[in-house]
């Protein structure tokens, strides 16, 4: 009996080993995209019986059979699901670390931050749809511009107006340090890189207005973005005819040191070639930016963020030919033009940032950061024009060609503008959280610096007299001329405080903060209280509802403050925004799918405003303030899984903005000649009062790998600056903007795929193929007005006309794509 024992404990022994050998062994750990562990992570072998969970550290082993391949699935609540393949013979050993994003289409939210931050007014954005979102500028900018309440009405620009607000008064922080562009570009095509690289991107989120107290001293929107912290090594690579990027991630084995850097080049020549001005375009941009993180200790660690970027652009133009008018009398605008157009915006950018965990819960930040830009626009251009009356009867013999010429002179323009500025900031940042309790606060230094040296003027002579004529001197038509040098300081500080309340009928969710800043330039004090309250009930329906209130500032920066002569206006003060706004969103299933109806209504009370006009992408202040004004209206968007597995979503936003501004007249004819009058309230440059956006992905049924991304959006037509150098108002608006770009995409290897051993793309993660077509429709959509006077002795023919500049036509596009 004894010997039978003995022998059968022996083959259970050799049996043990046997089966020992048959497989191998993968370590590792499931970290969130900010480094921190994710516990209870389910591990499992698809098509198996074979998992595990991660431990509260993150950490996870599991015994994978030998000698086939496997796809591991890596799943937790609130995250995106992950795979990736995996061989391994018998007795290896593996480490794979892994990195899950948050899943913004997790439908019910279980964490108490998570809670609180659906109750704020932001906005969680995906940011795996940026990775195929079809876009001829950046992807980030792309996708914002697809969200409620902003708009966008020029495809080459990166900037974004967001609820009758205009482009200066976005906040975008990356890493909790705020971002700054170039200051005299004035048109799309001389727009370069925006300061965030997508490739390097972990998270994304989007306030339309009334954000925390914690954001800056803007008055429409904020931005917050936070680069990702690599847990292992990788990178990524595109080609496409607009330009190419890379970038490179890892961290060493002891996962003290992580580095993240990403370079971009891109070239809008070939879409500038669809434009009516035919010349030879030169546009070059390129950035490097990275981000060196080192943990000093458990406890402590410091992160390095820099950037540097080059935007050149030149142009020689030699013609244009351009239609315009009505049905009624067509015209046409033909040009030739002698000289170049030469610019150069250089931006550098570094920030040192130590963060400090001394206890559970507590975080302390601090951070020193500086800011360069150097700026060149010049040029000399001449254009000799003729405008002529087009034949419209159809049955004419020369039905579209000139029957009169109306209009014949000369434009010539010249600039000669330098600007060099600096931003020095320094900062703290705390954060304490304890269960359902999170209190912020912060203070900051910011020193600010601008040399400004300005000649920019036009002449127009028409038919041998110089406009506008007078008989007896030269007078330019328009004259720019500065020498400024100025600098001031800015002191701010900021606490708010994030309580949840649980009720029997309902959950509360309360965020009251107070921020204060001095700022120097002429010792103004500013109080912005701030406070947003949600709850969600305790229905069988999940839905949730919020109500904001605050008062924003937006104390000038160098373009507020230069008067239409170029002068700074040493008296300016701050301008002044009071925001209400009232919302909620609606979480369903339809079609055993998640999706999410959003809505919020607001009103901002305007005052201290200083009045601007828009032409193409800049923006000219008058720099005064001068003007009183509000901004009303109200955003819905539902966003789900129209198609299995894509996410899509729909948006639609009515908006009403005006303003009255002091001193501002209109000619008002009554009954015998033209008189002046007050102009009284009218419509902001940025009254869209209609918009609707539609972002659509598809895949074939039976092959995913094979995918469509359509985005549309349709914008009533924006009002038109006037061309009068002191008059705001107007009447006039450009025609509607309508635009759909569409993508299709291809992918070659997913990272599930396991290729063979001779396949020299085996060591590809991920490879991917899109073809892109840009303006599907090829509409002519307007970016500004060019405005020439001639003079005329025909009887009803004005003496100005306003010829519109269009925007880009159709492009295809072709881009290749790998990670790694």
């Amino acid at each position: 009996m004894n010997i039978r024992l003995l022998h059968f404990l022996l083959i259970l022994l050799v049996a043990t080993v046997v089966n020992g050998q048959d497989s191998g062994t993968l370590k590792g750990s499931v970290r969130d995209s900010i480094g921190d562990p994710v516990e209870f992570a389910n591990v499992a072998l698809q098509g198996t019986q074979v998992g595990t969970m991660t431990n509260p550290d993150g950490s996870f082993t599991l015994e994978v059979p030998s000698g086939r391949s496997y796809t591991v699935t890596i799943s937790c609540v609130g995250y995106r699901t992950k795979q990736f393949g995996v061989r391994l013979d018998a007795g290896e050993s593996r480490q794979q670390d892994i990195s899950l994003m948050r899943d913004v289409r997790s439908i019910r939210e279980v964490s108490i931050s998570a809670r609180q931050e659906r109750g704020s007014t932001f906005q969680r954005i995906d940011v795996e749809e940026l990775t195929y979102m079809p876009t001829a500028t950046g992807r980030v900018e792309t996708i914002i511009k697809s969200q409620a309440g902003v708009s966008s009405n020029n495809e080459l620009s990166s900037q974004y107006s967001v609820r009758g607000g205009n482009f200066d008064e976005n906040l975008v922080y990356v890493n909790d340090i705020e971002i700054y562009r170039p200051f005299l570009v004035r048109s799309g095509q001389q727009e370069g890189l925006s300061f965030v690289n997508s490739d390097l991107v972990s998270s994304i989120k989007f306030s339309a207005g009334g954000f925390d107290a914690r954001y800056g001293d803007k008055m429409s929107s904020a931005l917050d973005i936070t680069y990702r912290r690599p847990r292992e090594f990788g990178g990524s690579a595109s080609i496409s005819l607009l330009g190419a990027s890379a970038h490179v991630e890892g961290a060493p084995k002891t996962k003290r040191f992580t580095y993240l850097a990403g370079y971009r080049y891109k070239t809008t020549q070939y879409l500038l070639n669809t434009l009516e001005t035919s010349g030879d375009y030169k546009p070059q941009f390129s950035d490097f930016q990275t981000q060196l993180t080192y943990q000093l200790t458990r406890k402590m660690e410091l992160t390095f963020l820099g950037n540097y970027s080059s935007s050149k652009y030149q142009f020689i133009p030699q013609t244009r030919n351009t239609q315009f008018g009505t049905k009624d009398i067509p015209l046409n605008l033909r040009i030739y033009y002698d000289g170049q157009e030469v610019d150069q915006f250089d931006t550098y950018m570094g920030a040192l940032s130590l963060i400090w965990r001394p206890v559970e819960g507590l975080s302390l930040k601090l951070i020193g950061s500086a800011f360069r830009t150097s700026e060149e626009e010049t040029f000399d251009i001449m254009g000799q024009y003729w405008i002529n009356e087009l034949d419209n009867t159809i049955d004419s013999e020369d039905y579209g060609d000139s029957i009169i010429n109306i209009g014949v002179g000369t434009l010539l323009t010249h600039a000669r503008n330098y600007l060099e500025a600096y931003v020095i900031s320094a900062s703290h940042l705390g954060a304490y959280r304890s269960g359902n309790r999170h209190v912020q606060w912060g203070l900051s230094y910011q020193y600010q610096e601008f040399y400004d040296r300005m000649s920019e003027w036009e002449v127009i002579d028409s038919v041998g007299y110089v406009i506008p004529y007078n008989g007896e001197v030269l007078e330019l038509t328009k004259s720019l001329k500065s020498d400024n040098h100025i600098s001031y300081n800015q002191f701010n500080a900021f606490i708010q405080n994030t309580r949840e309340f649980n009720g029997k009928k309902a959950d509360y969710f309360m965020t009251a903060g107070i921020r204060g800043g001095v700022w120097n330039f002429n010792q103004t004090t500013m109080v912005s209280p701030r406070l947003t309250i949600s709850t969600q009930p305790n229905w069988k329906r999940d839905m949730m509802f919020h109500i904001s209130a605050g008062y924003y500032y937006q104390p000038p920066f160098y373009k507020e403050m230069r008067m239409p002569d170029g002068q700074i206006n040493y008296e300016i003060e701050p301008q002044r925004s009071i925001h209400l706004l009232l919302g909620g969103d609606y979480i369903f299933t339809l079609w055993d799918r998640p999706f999410k109806l959003t809505g919020e209504a607001y009103y901002k009370w305007l005052s201290n405003l200083i009045p601007y006009k828009i032409e193409n992408v800049r923006v000219s202040y008058a720099g005064e303030n001068i003007s009183e004004g509000y901004a009303k209206g109200i955003d819905f968007k539902l966003n789900g899984e129209f198609v299995p597995g894509a996410e899509s979503w729909m948006t639609l936003s009515f908006l009403q903005t005006r303003e009255d501004i002091e001193g501002d007249y209109i000619q008002v004819w009554d009954g015998t000649e033209f008189v002046t009058e007050e102009a009284g309230e009218f419509p902001r440059p940025t009254d869209q009062l209609f918009t609707v956006g539609v972002y659509f992905q598809d895949y074939f049924p039976n092959n995913p790998g094979y995918k469509v991304h359509l985005n549309a959006f349709y914008g009533t037509g924006l009002p038109l600056s006037s061309p009068v150098e002191d008059q705001y108002y107007t009447q006039l608006r450009m025609r509607p903007y309508r635009r759909v770009d569409i993508g299709f995409s291809k992918v070659i290897k997913r990272e599930t795929d396991i290729w063979g051993e001779r396949n020299p793309l085996r060591f590809f993660e991920s490879i991917w193929i899109s073809a892109e077509i840009f303006n599907l429709l090829d509409i002519n959509n307007e970016a500004s007005y060019l405005w020439i006077r001639t003079i005329s002795d025909q009887q009803g023919v004005p003496g100005m006309f306003g010829i519109p500049n269009y925007l880009t036509g159709r492009r295809f596009n072709i881009k290749i794509s790998i990670s790694f």
